[in-house]
């Protein structure tokens, strides 16, 4: 069975490009103008989506960590609840942004926090749902989800291998559209701690399925690594401004990132090649100047048997290559040759 996602009009295989997601989240801070911003900046760095955070604030928070004092220079209000609902877009905003992710050819989608949320988006009509981290241990939230129909990228975390399986065997059976991506739930997480031979261990357990990577570290080289050990869909987080207010930004990628990022993988997979060891013919004007061939060291008779101090190696590569040299010591010439001739076995009796 072959290892591919479809998500809308794009299929992600092994060999395939690496499928990009800008993950924006909330750092578009309340503000629909900049998220359009951010897409168009996104999609003109090369990515595939970009994805924002749906949560229903009211249902999913306690009401004592809903209305818990949350003043501190990220707060967008004085409880964190305040704070959250000044982040969040309702379903005018979330029909806007479709509209114009649509208009500048990006594909859209969002992580759903909770149940409503993932109505919410089923009535949106998006191609894809994420599930996050923090959502690994919520099967009735996963199963849910899985039921819409439409694949699952699903972030591990803070998860176990036995999580993950356990998510695998009630999930299969009802929607086997799932990605699961590497991800270290630290923000960000360095490179010490991203485990990346993790995709392979996903990747030999669930050989059917698509594995990624949630990508928290402050660079762009760990894509690399990870697309090289498997990995075909890429979550990184994305901002037009580090510096910018909120907790995200620090760690996130700004458009100039992102698109080194995305070229890079771009690369990676065409460096990769087919594994077969052979010429190509771009090389052949190098290696005519570099590589060598055998030719007569000084003048030399006809009827001369050649001896190594005959023989000399030079360039350029037009004539026997040097791994010849024993089968033409010892072999008398058929004419006479001048210094620096190529010796040829059509010249040797």
């Amino acid at each position: 069975m072959p290892r591919e996602l479809t998500i809308g009009a794009t299929r992600v295989h092994d060999e395939g490009d690496c499928y990009v997601i800008a993950e924006i989240g909330h750092n578009h801070q309340g503000s629909v103008d900049r998220a359009k911003e951010m897409f168009r900046s996104a999609k003109d760095c090369g990515v595939d989506a970009v994805k924002l955070q749906k949560r229903s604030n009211r249902t999913m928070y306690t009401r004592a960590m809903y209305e818990s004092p949350y003043d501190n220079e990220n707060s967008f209000g004085t409880t964190y609840g305040a704070h959250r609902e000044a982040l969040e877009f309702g379903w005018d905003e979330y029909v806007e942004l479709t509209r114009y992710a649509a208009e500048i050819g990006v594909t859209f989608f969002a992580t759903a926090f909770d149940f409503e949320s993932a109505d919410f988006l089923a009535r949106l009509g998006v191609p894809a749902y994420k599930i996050a981290s923090g959502d690994l241990t919520n099967l009735p939230l996963i199963l849910h989800v899985a039921s819409i129909g439409k694949p699952v990228i699903i972030s591990t975390g803070g998860g176990s291998i036995t999580d993950v399986q356990r998510v695998y065997d009630a999930v299969m059976p009802v929607n086997p559209q799932i990605c699961f991506l590497q991800c270290t739930a630290s923000y960000p997480a360095e490179p010490e701690d991203m485990n990346l031979r993790v995709i392979t261990t996903f990747r030999e357990r669930f050989p059917e399925l698509v594995i990624g990577l949630s990508d928290h570290q402050n660079g762009i080289a760990m894509a690399d690594v990870a697309y090289i050990l498997g990995a075909r869909v890429i979550e990184k987080h994305f901002t037009l401004n580090r510096s910018s207010k909120g907790t995200d930004h620090a760690y996130s990628l700004e458009p100039v990132g992102m698109r080194k990022m995305v070229r890079d993988l771009r690369r990676v997979r065409l460096a990769l090649g087919t594994g077969i060891k052979q010429p190509i013919p771009l090389e052949t004007k190098p290696l005519f100047k570099m590589g060598k061939k055998l030719v007569a060291a000084r003048g030399l008779p006809a009827g001369h048997v050649l001896t190594a101090a005959d023989v000399a190696i030079k360039s350029p590569n037009d004539g026997l290559p040097p791994y010849e040299l024993p089968a033409v010591l010892g072999r008398a010439l058929r004419r006479a040759m001048v210094e620096d001739e190529s010796i040829l076995f059509d010249d040797l009796a």
